[in-house]
């Protein structure tokens, strides 16, 4: 099991992922797709990462609003595998030019 962040850790990483805020133990992110095919399209690519990283968002689908949310419910709160995915989904998003 992965080891917790303290607040100093996750404002640190924070600085690394604009797009990213803190709500509690969990981080997250809304990114507005083009359209709804390819808000699924970025989805599907998130999909995808977060399978092959055995760590998997919260993602609520509002037509082309996506937002993402991530903790390691497993470690009870942030870790350093919350921010690695994040920066995953921020390159997958900006290859889809959402925004």
């Amino acid at each position: 099991m992965a080891d917790t962040l303290d607040d100093a850790a996750v404002a640190d990483r924070l600085r690394d992922l604009p797009a990213w805020s803190r709500h509690g133990d969990e981080i997250r992110r809304e990114v507005k797709a083009s359209s709804f095919a390819e808000g699924i399209a970025v989805v599907d690519d998130v999909a995808r990462a977060a399978e092959e990283a055995d760590h998997h968002p919260d993602i609520d689908i509002r037509w082309r609003t996506l937002t993402f949310a991530l903790s390691t419910h497993s470690a009870g709160g942030l870790t350093g595998k919350d921010f690695d995915l994040a920066a995953v989904i921020d390159r997958i998003a900006a290859r889809h030019g959402a925004e």
